[in-house]
């Protein structure tokens, strides 16, 4: 294995490769400002010309970080580490030496003629999506939001009726994420995030098999609808008493009882974001489809409560509607999700499945989209894949791009956009990913130090290689 540190990057330009066609990904995947931190540290890097001018960073920024600027017949050239946002195209393969190492979003399963190219070639790869936080990072905000609601589904487990409990979320928050999140994990009957301006007459659902779950500290209760729903048998959990309480304790009673885990979330990511900005776009294209359709109305269905799925609650949410379905694995089960996808004006899929699932099993299958959702209504999927790695929706062959952003079948429009924080979002999002890829090289991770010293976390993203390098 190499043990040599990585004195000399690279940092290339995004060019049209086999997930960026129309070079239409203009993110670079360090800015000025990180690659600053880099030559400080001793680090010479090299920068392709041009490789920050799609979201706003010049050449002239580059150079007064202390980077030497080359042209893309030099930049692969005795480079140890090279280091770009997307894949790289098949042709800027060839042109990298034995034995260095690319450090980028590499989806390798997804693109097996790369992936061989660069085996063949002796590139390491280290995919910037595997890597993770090690150990994983639990916030005091998430662990109280978590184990609140824990205590709020108590009564359900003790009398064995959380089968039957049909959960509703006032509002969405970064302080009510972890308990959504927590009570699509034990399958309820139903789970929706509601808006809090509701009034009580407009509730779908009270009595003794229902728990409407709110965040006092946020929530003004306008209509009086805690006190109805109390005398209405319903019941209800508040956060905030929760969390004055008990909170404390309760949180350190959960570090003791939980040791953080092996792993955590991504540690170069724009998850929230990602759902957001698929959010958005079929929010649009709902719009386009149905101008009739009050949005506060629409039925919105969210497959998944993991980041790209909150991210998403967040959106719909902030746009008004009513009613958020939000389902858990239970609830996408075959047969059961028929239920939920039934005259679903728009369908948000940030599920994720196992590999050994993908291609055999079909969240949203083809017969969905011809017999239960409407014609005009939108999937939106926030997984992707490609044939070798397939979506679970059905439809979704290989994921869409900019070029080409979504498509209609059976009446119903679908859209697998690759790298959904492009949609408004290219500059806020390079500027995010760079700090986090600093991070990786010279901060806890030290991926700087060379492929002999990698941290757990980083050994598992190297997916191509050990090659010694030969420059």
């Amino acid at each position: 294995m190499q043990n040599s540190n990585f004195s000399i990057i690279a940092l290339v330009k995004e060019i049209e490769s086999p997930e960026n066609p129309g070079a239409l990904e203009k993110r670079v995947a360090l800015i000025p400002k990180d690659v600053a931190r880099l030559t400080k540290a001793g680090i010479e890097v090299f920068v392709e010309y041009g490789a920050g001018e799609g979201v706003d960073f010049s050449d002239d920024e580059y150079l007064a970080s202390g980077a030497i600027m080359q042209s893309d017949k030099d930049i692969y050239q005795d480079k140890q580490l090279i280091i770009k946002f997307k894949g790289p195209s098949l042709a800027s393969i060839e042109q990298m030496q034995k034995g260095s190492t690319l450090f980028c979003m590499a989806h390798f399963h997804s693109y097996p003629e790369r992936a061989k190219l660069l085996q063949d070639n002796q590139i390491n790869v280290i995919a910037m999506e595997e890597i993770y936080e090690s150990p994983k990072v639990n916030t005091d905000e998430n662990i109280l939001s978590r184990v609140a609601m824990n205590e709020a589904l108590k009564p359900f487990f003790a009398n064995n009726s959380m089968g039957c409990l049909r959960v509703r979320v006032f509002s969405w928050s970064s302080r009510l994420r972890q308990a959504i999140n927590r009570c699509s994990n034990r399958s309820p009957r139903s789970l929706r995030v509601i808006q809090p301006n509701l009034k009580f007459e407009e509730l779908d659902v009270i009595g003794n098999d229902v728990l409407y779950f709110y965040d006092s500290k946020n929530f003004s209760d306008e209509h009086g609808i805690i006190e109805k729903l109390k005398n209405s048998g319903t019941h209800i959990f508040d956060l905030y008493e929760f969390e004055q309480k008990q909170g404390k304790q309760a949180i350190a009673n959960y570090r003791t009882n939980h040791p953080p885990a092996k792993f955590g979330l991504r540690r170069i990511q724009c998850l929230h974001e990602t759902g957001q900005a698929g959010a958005a776009y079929g929010l649009k294209l709902l719009a386009q489809n149905k101008p009739d359709l009050n949005i506060e109305n629409a039925k919105v269905v969210i497959l998944g409560y993991g980041n790209v799925g909150q991210g998403a609650i967040d959106k719909i949410y902030q746009a008004g509607v009513k009613n958020i379905h939000v389902l858990g694995r239970a609830h996408t089960a075959k047969g059961r999700i028929d239920f939920w996808l039934k005259d679903a004006d728009l369908v948000i899929n940030g599920a994720e499945q196992s590999a050994h699932l993908r291609s055999k099993n079909f969240l949203i299958s083809n017969a969905h989209l011809k017999d239960l959702i409407p014609n005009g209504s939108v999937v939106i999927d926030l997984v992707g894949g490609s044939e070798s790695n397939r979506s679970p929706v059905e439809a979704v062959i290989n994921c869409s791009f900019l070029t080409d952003p979504h498509f209609v079948q059976s009446g119903v429009t679908i859209s697998a956009l690759w790298g959904w924080p492009m949609m408004g979002m290219m500059k806020e999002t390079a500027i995010r990913y760079s700090g986090q890829i600093v991070e990786i090289l010279i901060g806890h991770e030290r991926l700087i130090d060379g492929l002999g010293l990698l941290k757990p976390n980083v050994e598992q993203a190297l997916v191509c290689g050990v090659f010694e390098y030969q420059g």
